[in-house]
């Protein structure tokens, strides 16, 4: 009866969903506020039993209830309590819940803390997340019910009394955190597409309209920055094999669109401080959510292998291309309709912070392309009849790695220079010491770490270096003296959040270059007392012990990491036998640091008592993640610049009017030029 509540509570939200999508956009049409008030309450209503959905289901995973067809095929009995909750989106179906939830969420979240915004332009904003939430609710129930019983397709007295256990791939801490983080980042940009939808609707292509729009979209980016990286860092530790990124199709249908929505922040700051771009800004807000929706039909049509991907249903995969088709078609169409509303009337000079950022979006949108085409070509290829190919790293890092070194060129101009025209030799004047340096600084580093020159790591460390002493240069930029000392003349969490991204990718780009440059795999074949040395490292085997844990069996390898006689750290690594589905896995032993892991991972017994055993040494992996989570907290202190949350009215120079007008009817004022605000320019 339990799981009946949880299916019916689903269909409520449905119900809920259903008019929220219609109600305000009735409410907008006739002039009725009364109408267009309904929308928050109904965002609640979603919210509410969307959630009462998925706390049935979880419930149902922990008591066990194998008569729910998806908790026999992804629950035991022997499983971990925490691993029987994550199992409820280790598979298809409870993912599919967890998406909904995770869109009801956002949905509430956006009617909660949208007071300051027009009623009837978040009367639109909610009403299009309704119709996005009508369509995976939809999606849901008529194809992937979570709640569907086994029985009648198997009697009562037959139903199963055990379960047929989680994949054991999945348990692992990384599914608990992963996939919440990812999906919130995945359906956050339904927000941004909202919003543009909404705006290309009433004809509002200002700089209210980005002002409004810009924190959402950068929550957005922070969940889907830190749900990559912890995919990454799961990929890294989980998988046994020491990599941290493969170019898998289920990898890059996540990293394409943070390309884009990397690109439309960039846009809309620009929209928002200058009144340009708005073209790029409302293409964007659209592609970035379209290409979600792509990588949903990856993941779970069957189109691609991959250890990521959840499903290979055909029938399934159309019903989200159908999907797809409507939100690409249907916002297209509107954005021709509405053209001459989102032409920008602000002009800049070639040299300007305008020309630097959209050389950016130009750099991010060529390389979301390059990937899209790289992992769709195999594909296109199949379906014409012209037979199976792999694209694999050698083309991604032939096609990505240039682009990108151009692009973090450009993120060492774009904050130094001025808005609108430079002043002549201004900007050589502040570039000229940090271009040197982070020559100089590249020269050095292969030979000061490894004795010898390396063109790659020479590029990839001066533009680490670029990056980052640019950031610094922009934060000194903004202090002043004063007789109390010094103090910045204008700071704003936003700026701040920006600087402290763009040291996260510098970060980044060192554990990038330095891990694929320099690290070490040895395959050793090792006895009792062994010792084999690797990067100055002494590696002792003292043996393999049995271990049993919940629903496993494992062998336990015995590694002791010296250096110098001096005793560092003890790696256990494991090869588990899962006992439900006798598969077996490999978790390796890391001994991590911030300058190198260690990473042990045990292979296959051999004759005479010996075990295969891999060993990588991999120098300043770490930073990779370290990189994410600045960015991740750079975007963080954006998202809570005061500004976003003003009430003060925008204005125009030339009309000293309000650029939104209190009713739809009310034309909007073109902007040119200068906009200002309350707190920036």
């Amino acid at each position: 009866m339990i799981p009946e509540l949880g299916h019916f509570a689903l269909i409520v939200a449905m119900a809920f969903a259903v008019c929220l999508s219609i109600i305000p956009l009735v409410g907008v049409a006739t002039g009725q506020n009364k109408l267009i008030g309904y929308a928050k309450p109904l965002a609640f209503g979603y919210f509410a039993f969307s959630a009462i959905s998925i706390f049935i289901l979880g419930y149902s995973f922990v008591i066990d209830d194998f008569s729910v067809l998806f908790i026999a095929s992804h629950s035991n009995s022997k499983l971990p309590y925490y691993f029987k909750i994550s199992a409820l989106w280790g598979g298809h179906e409870g993912s599919l819940l967890l998406w909904v939830f995770c869109l009801s969420a956002w949905t509430v979240a956006v009617a909660k803390f949208s007071k300051n915004i027009d009623q009837a332009f978040i009367g639109r904003v909610l009403a299009i997340m309704g119709m996005v939430a009508v369509g995976f609710i939809a999606f849901t129930l008529l194809t992937s019910n979570p709640f569907e019983r086994i029985w009648p397709t198997v009697p009562w007295p037959n139903v199963p009394s055990e379960g047929r256990d989680l994949n054991p791939l999945l348990q692992d801490i990384g599914l608990i955190i992963h996939p919440p983080m990812l999906y919130m980042g995945y359906v956050g940009l339904s927000v941004a597409f909202a919003f543009a939808v909404a705006a290309l609707m009433c004809g509002k292509m200002d700089a209210a309209w980005a002002r409004w729009s810009r924190p959402w979209t950068v929550a957005a980016w922070v969940f889907l920055t830190v749900g990559i990286a912890l995919g990454s860092w799961w990929a890294y530790y989980e998988l046994g094999w020491g990599g941290w990124w493969f170019w898998d199709p289920v990898e890059n249908a996540s990293f394409i669109p943070w390309l884009v929505t990397t690109a439309l922040i960039h846009s809309l700051a620009v929209t928002e401080k200058r009144g340009a771009f708005r073209n790029w800004t409302v293409l964007l807000a659209i592609f970035a959510f379209c290409l979600s929706l792509l990588g949903t039909f990856l993941v779970r049509s069957g189109s691609i292998t991959s250890v990521h991907s959840f499903a290979a249903d055909p029938a399934r995969g159309v019903f989200i291309l159908m999907m797809l088709a409507i939100a690409v078609v249907g916002s297209l169409t509107l954005y021709a309709f509405r053209a001459t509303n989102v032409t920008s009337f602000s002009r800049f000079a070639l040299y300007s912070r305008e020309t630097a950022l959209l050389m950016a979006n130009v750099l991010l949108v060529t390389a979301a392309v390059s990937v899209l085409l790289g992992t769709l070509y195999p594909l296109i290829l199949d379906a014409m009849g012209y037979g199976k190919i792999s694209v694999g790293p050698p083309y991604f890092n032939a096609i990505f790695v240039p682009i990108m070194s151009l692009l973090f060129v450009v993120m060492g101009i774009g904050p130094l220079i001025r808005w609108k025209k430079a002043k002549k030799g201004e900007l050589r004047n502040q570039l000229t010491v940090i271009s040197i340096g982070s020559i100089i600084f590249g020269g050095i580093f292969p030979f000061a770490y490894a004795g010898e020159a390396n063109l790659l790591v020479s590029g990839g460390m001066a533009l680490a270096c670029w990056v980052a002493l640019v950031a610094l240069k922009d934060l000194l930029n903004q202090l002043r003296m004063k007789p109390s000392g010094w103090q910045f003349k204008r700071l704003d969490l936003s700026h701040l959040g920006m600087t402290i991204a763009h040291t996260g990718i510098a970060v980044t780009i060192v554990g990038v270059t330095l891990v694929s440059t320099y690290e070490s795999e040895t395959n050793v074949r090792m006895q009792v007392n062994d010792v084999v040395k690797v990067a100055g490292y002494d590696i002792t085997f003292t043996g393999v012990k049995p271990v049993q844990g919940p629903n496993y069996s494992a062998d336990q390898g015995q590694l002791i990491i010296s250096q110098d006689g001096d005793f560092i750290a003890l790696l256990q690594p494991e090869r588990r036998t899962y006992l439900v589905q006798t598969m077996g896995m490999t978790e390796a032993g890391i001994d991590p640091g911030l300058f190198r892991d260690v990473y042990v991972a045990l292979g296959d017994p051999l004759e005479q008592g010996a075990w295969a055993i891999r060993i990588h040494i991999k120098p300043f992996v770490r930073w990779i993640w370290l990189g994410a989570i600045f960015m991740g907290l750079g975007g963080i202190f954006a998202m809570f610049d005061k500004r976003y949350r003003s009430k003060s009215k925008l204005v125009s120079k030339q009309t000293s009017k309000p650029i939104f007008a209190e009713h739809d009817t009310v034309p909007t004022v073109a902007m040119s030029g200068k906009v200002e605000q309350a707190g920036t320019v």
